[in-house]
């Protein structure tokens, strides 16, 4: 056989028995599950997660989900636990145990450790026979019928089982809490998808320039205007200081195109009547939606009164990494 065709052969079994381990693990969403995610929830303590081997590396993954979806956990990996680390559990926390076999010599060593602290034990193993799930208060059973490796010996589907039993556990209690978008965003502050989810138009519009002209200005004054303030584009006020139009560069040259007689002209001879406009409280992934649904580059800011408050620019939210 062909080194592409064992390649190609190879990675398509892994996907198959990998699928089929996580179509075993949908019967343990069950009640024993329900008791367990309940009882995390209730918790007044940290969801403690440990393991050992590749597990420890799942439980690692499964911490850092749990904490960024509002459940408090801690990592402690299961060999280090029996030489000290112990003194990281409180009275009230929960400890998880995440174990394939649920019979090697660390797990056999923490779990009594764990009982004898009062703690409630939770087990995630496949062997439901196993010494881990005996002696668990919650079995997160994650059945496997072989591993994906063609000597049926490396971690693969067994640890793929862990990590999803592990986002099935975080989303519920995700769902329970009542998890929104903004308080996904308090834990994601950093980068793009926390920008998402908090940054605001207020925050970015200040920074630039606020080319304004009255409604019977005069077009050199008002050329001066956009070619100083540097948008290419002003906003159009009544005497209340209330929006009524936007002149862009384009609405120049089409001006311009005309051959009008161009003394006579006033700004509200050229607005655009109807410019596009944001509310400052508004997110700006909100005005980036707007911004690519019109094809334009740019939005006017008003506050709830229809008052002009300034320009965003799409080089704004280019700058933020939003784009």
């Amino acid at each position: 056989m062909k080194s592409e065709e064992v390649i190609v052969k190879t990675a398509r079994r892994t996907l198959e028995i990998e699928l089929e381990a996580l179509n075993l693990l949908k019967i343990s969403i069950n009640e024993d599950f329900v008791a367990c995610v309940k009882s995390i929830f209730a918790a007044e303590g940290r969801l403690v997660v440990t393991g050992i081997g590749k597990s420890a590396i799942i439980a690692q993954k499964i911490v850092a989900t749990l904490n960024s979806t509002g459940t408090p956990a801690l990592f402690m990996h299961a060999a280090d636990a029996i030489h000290g680390d112990l003194g990281m559990i409180r009275p009230a926390d929960l400890v998880l145990c995440l174990s394939k076999s649920g019979e090697t010599p660390e797990i056999k060593v923490l779990v009594p450790l764990v009982k004898n602290l009062g703690n409630t034990l939770i087990g995630m193993v496949s062997n439901r026979d196993s010494f881990l799930a005996k002696h668990a208060r919650y079995v997160l059973h994650t059945p496997v019928s072989q591993e994906a490796d063609p000597n049926n010996l490396a971690p693969t589907a067994s640890t793929t089982s862990q990590m999803v039993m592990g986002d099935a556990l975080a989303t519920a209690l995700l769902a329970l809490r009542g998890f929104t978008p903004q308080d996904f965003a308090q834990f994601h502050p950093g980068g793009a998808l926390g920008k998402q989810l908090y940054l605001r138009v207020r925050d970015l519009y200040p920074n630039n320039e606020k080319p304004a002209v009255h409604l019977n200005e005069t077009l050199p004054n008002t050329i001066l205007e956009m070619t100083t303030k540097r948008l290419g584009a002003t906003a159009v006020l009544d005497d209340t200081g209330r929006l009524q139009g936007v002149i862009t560069d384009g609405d120049l040259r089409r001006m311009l195109s005309r051959h009008v007689n161009l003394d006579e002209l006033r700004a509200k001879d050229i607005m655009g009547a109807h410019p596009k406009t944001i509310h400052a409280d508004a997110l700006a992934v909100k005005a980036l939606e707007m911004l690519r649904g019109h094809s334009i580059s740019q939005l006017i800011v008003v506050d709830e009164a229809g008052q002009y408050l300034g320009f965003l620019h799409l080089h704004d939210l280019i700058r933020e990494g939003l784009i």
